[in-house]
């Protein structure tokens, strides 16, 4: 699998996701500028965290407008692999690939951490290398990380299994108290209803190397691998 990272003006997590996609998984990867349009050649694209375009009126909403996303869209539409970690989640939202919105966080503060999270079902080519409600770990860090949408479309996400990731307490229930940014039904990551896009505002990539302490993220884009 060819992996392609974009890259807008702002981000700056695109060498934390390619340093696990080429450097540990071995993949071939590339960096995509937000100015190019052909990614024909990449079979996973990735949209990093980061501040694109210095999130200025609303975060991921100048990338939007980018010429790479009138691309990532195609591909998407066609069923490549797209998958956006925290302002790509945000980036994703806005240019209509994901339902919903992320605005700001509960209590109004940036949050750096990390955080219990419950692994919904391995029903997904995300969760696959995963159990069904097992509790893993991952660092954020969102000040606009609180997912919300209208009730129709969280009764669709749940009752089509779109839900992957939801935060939780480190036994794994599902309450306020283990919510740190308010996001509705305490969600962290969902996917489309075809599955092959996926947002999640905590970052795999930060959790792929011994050196950081866990590699519990790794195994999210290990399971790309393996098509």
């Amino acid at each position: 699998m060819k992996f392609g990272i974009v890259v807008f003006p702002g981000s700056n997590c695109d060498r934390d996701v390619i340093t696990v996609t080429r450097d540990i998984l071995g993949q071939p990867t590339r960096l995509i500028w937000h100015q190019e349009t052909n990614i024909d050649d990449v079979d996973v694209i990735i949209i990093p965290g980061g501040f694109s375009y210095g999130d200025y009126l609303r975060c991921g909403a100048i990338a939007r407008f980018s010429p790479i996303m009138r691309s990532v869209v195609e591909a998407a539409n066609k069923g490549k692999y797209v998958l956006g970690i925290c302002n790509g989640f945000q980036v994703l939202t806005e240019v209509g690939l994901l339902p919903g919105a992320l605005i700001r966080n509960r209590d109004l503060h940036f949050i750096c951490d990390r955080v219990p999270l419950r692994v919904e079902h391995r029903e997904s080519i995300w969760t696959k290398n995963y159990q069904s409600k097992q509790v893993i770990s991952l660092p954020i860090a969102h000040g606009e990380g609180c997912y919300y949408t209208d009730p129709q479309t969280s009764k669709q996400l749940e009752e089509k299994g779109q839900i992957l990731f939801r935060y939780c307490s480190v036994g794994g229930e599902i309450n306020q108290a283990s919510n740190p940014n308010g996001s509705l039904n305490n969600i962290a990551g969902i996917t489309n209803e075809q599955g092959n896009i996926l947002g999640m505002m905590p970052h795999p990539e930060r959790a792929a190397d011994n050196l950081l302490g866990s590699i519990e993220g790794k195994f999210l884009l290990e399971g790309l691998t393996k098509l």
